[in-house]
């Protein structure tokens, strides 16, 4: 076997190149690869495993998985069958070795226009239990369960891409907040609703925006007063990283950006995405020791050598093979 004194003198003298700057944030969809440019066009492949009420799941290119909130009619409000679906559709999508990026829409106008109040009704303003205890442990766990619907998200290996259009309300920005990328298109905006209903949001924008936009100042504004952010707002923020003219040419950009993701070792991926998100919440002593430990036997994939060899033979990363993680 080559050792890792190989691997690495092969990596940083032969390959300068590679120890260049990522220019991921600056990635134009005309001057990505024509097969990655065409993901959006092919004809679409549905999943029999992923079927919901609420949820479609489809696929356009290979190792990519587009996950739309499919209740139109609703405005994709996200009723009960939303909350317990995303929990199962992405616990699925974490251990399919053949999903490396996942898209994640709203079918129809909009993105989602938030909880759908009337289907869940019964849950909030009528919660089990015969006294203030009961009825508090009851909610604290229903809480819980729900927070988790979000969660996965940000749980699961797999890059997940946001593509957001239209509006983006109270439950849709917990969800964009727990995703790894945020694409919008020219008419997207952006509300911290919850407020103008009664309650603070309590599944996961008050924890994770603060840290997606790094402006407290401006999530106090936005959690206080329910305002709209609109789409170049949200790109000034930091909440998106691009913005499109609309919907069709942003799922085309999502879809490009995907493919590039899933061209790459799923090994490197998904640590990245690992090691990103246990950073964010850790000191970079702990996040430090903790890439060290991890690296300390992905370092020894087969995904090194396969790379390195794409390189020197200058071969497009697109024509290696890496086995399904």
């Amino acid at each position: 076997a080559t050792s890792l004194l190989v691997r690495w003198w092969l990596l940083f003298f032969l390959f300068p190149e590679l120890r260049a700057p990522s220019h991921l944030n600056f990635i134009n969809f005309r001057t990505l690869s024509p097969s990655a440019q065409e993901a959006s066009r092919v004809v679409t492949q549905e999943f029999s495993d992923h079927n919901y009420e609420s949820l479609q799941v489809t696929s356009t290119q290979k190792h990519v998985l587009h996950v739309q909130i499919n209740r139109p009619d609703k405005r994709n409000a996200m009723n009960k069958a939303f909350w317990r679906e995303m929990v199962e559709c992405f616990g699925k999508i974490a251990k399919d070795p053949d999903c490396r990026a996942v898209v994640i829409s709203g079918a129809g106008k909009m993105f989602t226009s938030g909880i759908d109040l009337m289907d869940m009704a019964s849950d909030l303003l009528q919660p089990q239990g015969d006294d203030v205890a009961r009825i508090s442990w009851y909610l604290r766990d229903f809480i819980s369960q729900y927070q988790k619907t979000f969660s996965v998200l940000e749980k699961c290996p797999k890059p997940v891409i946001a593509a957001i259009h239209g509006g983006c309300i109270g439950g849709g920005v917990d969800l964009i907040s727990a995703c790894d990328i945020r694409y919008c298109a020219q008419d997207a905006f952006f509300q911290i609703k919850e407020v103008d209903v009664g309650l603070a949001a309590d599944v996961g924008t008050l924890q994770r925006l603060p840290k997606v936009i790094g402006n407290q100042s401006l999530v106090n504004e936005l959690a206080f007063t329910a305002r709209k952010m609109m789409a170049d707002e949200a790109l000034e923020s930091g909440l998106v990283s691009r913005v499109f003219p609309d919907k069709d040419v942003m799922l085309d950009a999502a879809f490009a950006l995907a493919g590039e993701i899933s061209s790459k070792s799923p090994v490197a991926v998904q640590g990245t995405k690992i090691n990103l998100v246990y950073s964010r919440d850790h000191s970079v002593d702990d996040s430090l020791d903790y890439i060290a430990t991890w690296n300390m036997s992905m370092l020894q994939t087969q995904d090194i050598i396969k790379s390195v060899q794409a390189a020197m033979e200058k071969k497009d990363l697109k024509s290696v093979t890496f086995s399904k993680l």
